[in-house]
């Protein structure tokens, strides 16, 4: 059963979402990012490569040739992706198939809307019985992982 965690309060939900893909990926997880905006995602894909000058993190499009290879994933279907291991969300719907990964992490702000849409989201987990944990990331600054 997937394991679900949701890291509220971030102050910047994308740049914190770059920190938790690159936790994922130095820990040699394959990880999917999610989001049902288009928009946003294409900024967080920006971010990705400009949020750490010291790092690398190497992730392609879901669609894309070398997705098979590639530890990143980003993209709105994820049944396009070629492996089930980590969904990390920063939409505000309830990503699609998620039970296939072993392990989603939504990521929420601090915006009224999206805690909004977050409790949406934690009540429909929670009403199929799956594990969840909560982490209020507003007492580190959103600075952790």
């Amino acid at each position: 059963m997937t394991r679900i965690d949701f890291h509220v309060n971030a102050a910047d939900p994308l740049r914190y979402g770059c920190r938790v893909v690159r936790k994922a990926y130095r820990a040699q997880h394959r990880v999917l990012v999610w989001c049902d905006d288009p928009v946003r995602l294409a900024e967080f894909d920006t971010l990705l490569w400009t949020f750490s000058p010291q790092d690398f993190v190497p992730h392609v499009a879901a669609g894309d040739p070398l997705a098979a290879h590639t530890p990143v994933l980003l993209g709105a279907d994820p049944e396009k992706a070629p492996f089930h291991d980590v969904l990390v969300s920063l939409g505000n719907a309830t990503p699609p198939m998620f039970s296939r990964f072993d392990r989603l992490i939504e990521v929420v702000g601090a915006e009224a809307a999206e805690r909004n849409a977050a409790r949406e989201r934690w009540r429909f987990y929670r009403d199929r019985g799956y594990p969840m944990e909560h982490h209020d990331v507003s007492t580190d600054g959103g600075a952790t992982p």
